[in-house]
């Protein structure tokens, strides 16, 4: 019998683009010496941190009030933390920065856009600085709440919509409790994978994803494999954000039974899942689902 531990709450992001053959996602591989699911494709995202409560930062939030926030059934400030951490995430793994500036001036020298807007990564000043904050990130010269404040930075949570939450099965080596989220990216900025937690970052459709996952080409668990086949229902970026408005979420705790020997997962609704929340969860390994 496996041990039962509880999840980290986590967030991730979608991050979208209309191309001429269709909506695209931008997926990240995961190194395959990562603790967690190695050589998986996911989005890009990770765990909270405690810094993400700051209150310096959740009052540079912006576009999240209370009804927004309660859609994810928690404490008002740990739920406005996630979409916190879902801006910090995909800076660190996907070098996209989801933030404007704010009303004072920034201590940057690269250039504020007129009228204000998110932040630009087109020029050459603008990439060679962001990048420097990028890395001092990373590698811990320079904290999130610092380059924020240092940036005069508003992060902007009305770019970004709550789309769904996973959690990891019981019996996982490492469980989260995964609130996804979905953002167009910005017009003058390009994903680039940060090269330290991910190897590769691509844009890619998601009925192109399921299909190389079907070949074997491409490694996923459950909640990306789902959330792609979601998103294949929508022709364009913007429609997948609209929708978040309506969109009832609510959370999926997949349940993990043996069939023949292999794991199986079991949602809400599926025969037999009701008669597998009274077992003892099997050890299993998330890639391999």
């Amino acid at each position: 019998m496996s041990e039962v531990r509880p999840p980290r709450d986590s967030a991730t992001v979608l991050l979208l683009r209309d191309e001429a053959e269709g909506l695209e996602v931008f997926m990240v591989r995961r190194h395959l010496n990562s603790d967690f699911v190695g050589g998986a494709y996911v989005f890009p995202g990770g765990g909270l941190d405690p810094t993400d409560l700051e209150p310096d930062l959740l009052a540079r939030l912006a576009g999240v009030d209370d009804a927004k926030a309660a859609r994810l059934d928690l404490p008002a400030e740990r739920a406005r933390a996630h979409w916190v951490a879902a801006i910090r995430e995909t800076f660190e793994e996907a070098g996209v920065l989801l933030a404007g500036y704010g009303a004072g001036e920034p201590a940057a020298t690269a250039s504020r856009p007129d009228p204000p807007g998110l932040v630009s990564m087109r020029t050459a000043a603008e990439l060679a600085h962001w990048g420097e904050r990028r890395a001092a990130l990373l590698d811990g010269r320079l904290g999130w709440a610092a380059l924020v404040a240092a940036d005069d930075l508003r992060l902007a949570g009305d770019q970004v919509g709550y789309w769904s939450h996973w959690v990891t099965p019981e019996g996982a080596p490492k469980r989260f409790s995964t609130r996804f989220f979905v953002a167009e990216v910005p017009a003058d900025q390009e994903p680039m994978a940060d090269e330290q937690e991910v190897e590769a970052g691509i844009w890619i459709r998601p009925v192109d994803a399921l299909r190389e996952r079907e070949r074997g080409q491409m490694t996923m668990i459950f909640p990306t494999v789902k959330t792609l086949e979601e998103l294949a229902g929508f022709a364009r970026a913007a429609d997948v954000v609209a929708a978040c408005a309506g969109r009832e979420v609510v959370a999926r705790l997949p349940r993990i039974v043996l069939r023949d020997g292999q794991p199986a997962v079991l949602l809400p609704g599926d025969e037999g899942y009701e008669e597998a929340c009274g077992q003892p969860p099997p050890a299993f390994d998330p890639s391999r689902m």
